[in-house]
């Protein structure tokens, strides 16, 4: 039986959608063409001058009820934060006294609500791992509706690990959940599609998505950038910072040479020899915070034309079966990004936002911050920095291995870093709360 026929197989019987499963053979179709994975740096432009978020929203009016009541904001919250020393969904990651990441998501869609009069939607993207935490916790928000799963879950597909030398799938009895890995947040697409999720919100009069991750604070859904986004009539509008040195590792914006297609390079899509131009913050200066803009209906039509499928680049991870066995068989873990899908409309746009929206915690460094008196929360869910940053996020570096786990931080101490511009802590310490700091402090 030829190994596409297995996976399909193996999919099906997992009862997994079939748009998951065209989506996962895009990709095998794709690996096993031997078209290289790397998008060679002499294929790029660097991306001139771009839109101005500030200037976009400043001169456009607030969108009125009916353009509210026609979208619908999704949040990718499949994550555990395993890197952080959490065993459970990072969403519910405490970042002020008794307010989590989702007490804040929350608290933005019920002040969209609150302002238009509509019923604003809400998806949250959950992984296996995440689904029963997440709607356990949202059991707070039952009187608004946010528990019930058939209203704010869209459930995240997985896909089976590939052998490398026959791109089989796995098989590993007894261990069964090592078989499988999560595809990527590119999987959006295809689980709006197979779950049924797409057609309904079109049916409902939904046509507009805001989408960003659940663990980026600073992804406020904004009433003028809806009505920009929608009388500009593009189908795609990613939202774009300035990259620092800080950033050289994430995905970039640039321009495909050949057609001048704005395009998504991540760094597994880069070769060793490209690695410095990668990571040129002055040649490539944009990168993608994964807040995204779609027209769904557009979405819709453009899969229905592509046999069901977003055609997004495939970024192939090499990989052991089971994470702690150096020894176990050698896998590919087949991955795609949704920003990418911004190659596949012509028309797409990018915008260039201030770093205030793009407040990601992947790091108890980022945690820290937010949890300090540098940074604010609104009313309406939004976080802001305080007047004494200036507009500026102070740089948070902890660097001593005993605070890459969240819960090291009630060892540091909270200290008050509104009037810091760099701190940097090399070795164990503790500070007494809200101990005054200013400038650049270095704890060595």
């Amino acid at each position: 039986m030829k190994n596409e026929e297995l996976i399909r197989q193996k999919m099906e019987h997992e009862g997994l959608p079939d748009a998951a499963i065209r989506a996962l053979m895009h990709g095998v179709k794709e690996l096993m063409s031997e078209r290289k994975m790397t998008i060679d740096e002499e294929e790029l432009c660097p991306v001139p001058q771009l839109p101005n978020w500030e200037d976009l929203v400043t001169t456009t009016a607030e969108a009125d009820s009916s353009l509210l009541g026609q979208m619908v904001i999704i949040k990718l919250n499949g994550g555990l934060g395993t890197s952080m020393g959490l065993q459970r969904a990072k969403s519910l990651l405490s970042i002020k006294p008794g307010i989590n990441f989702l007490d804040l998501i929350v608290r933005q869609v019920c002040s969209l609500r609150k302002r238009s009069g509509c019923r604003v939607q809400l998806l949250l993207m959950n992984s296996f791992s995440t689904s029963a935490d997440t709607l356990n916790y949202l059991k707070n928000y039952a009187d608004e509706g946010f528990d019930r799963a058939e209203e704010v879950e869209l459930m995240q597909n997985k896909v089976p690990k590939l052998l490398r030398d026959s791109l089989a799938p796995v098989s590993l009895p007894g261990h069964e959940e090592l078989e499988w890995c999560p595809p990527g947040h590119g999987d959006l697409y295809a689980a709006l599609s197979g779950s049924g999720r797409l057609e309904q919100l079109l049916q409902r009069g939904v046509k507009y998505a805001f989408i960003s991750n659940s663990d980026n604070l600073g992804a406020l859904p904004d009433t003028r950038f809806l009505r920009w986004f929608a009388e500009s009539g593009a189908p795609f509008v990613m939202e774009v910072t300035q990259r620092t040195e800080a950033d050289k590792k994430g995905g970039h914006l640039a321009m495909r040479r050949a057609d001048h297609q704005l395009i998504l390079r991540e760094v597994a899509q880069c070769s060793p020899e490209d690695l410095p131009h990668f990571q040129d913050i002055s040649r490539h200066r944009f990168f993608n915070t994964n807040n995204l803009w779609i027209r769904l209906d557009i979405l819709r039509d453009f899969m229905l034309s592509h046999d069901g499928v977003v055609p997004l680049p495939i970024i192939c991870n090499a990989k052991t079966a089971d994470p702690r066995d150096p020894q176990s068989a050698p896998v590919y873990q087949l991955e795609t990004a949704m920003g990418a899908a911004i190659q596949c409309f012509p028309s797409s746009q990018a915008v260039n936002v201030s770093r205030e929206r793009f407040f990601p915690v992947k790091t108890s460094s980022d945690l820290l911050l937010l949890r300090s008196d540098a940074v604010e929360i609104g009313d309406n869910g939004g976080i802001r920095l305080a007047a004494e940053c200036h507009g500026i996020p102070p740089i948070i570096q902890l660097e001593h291995p005993s605070y890459k786990m969240a819960d090291s931080l009630a060892a540091l101490g909270l200290p008050s870093l509104k009037r810091v511009t760099r701190l940097r802590v090399r070795i164990p310490w503790h500070f007494e709360p809200g101990y005054p700091l200013t400038g650049d402090v270095d704890i060595h």
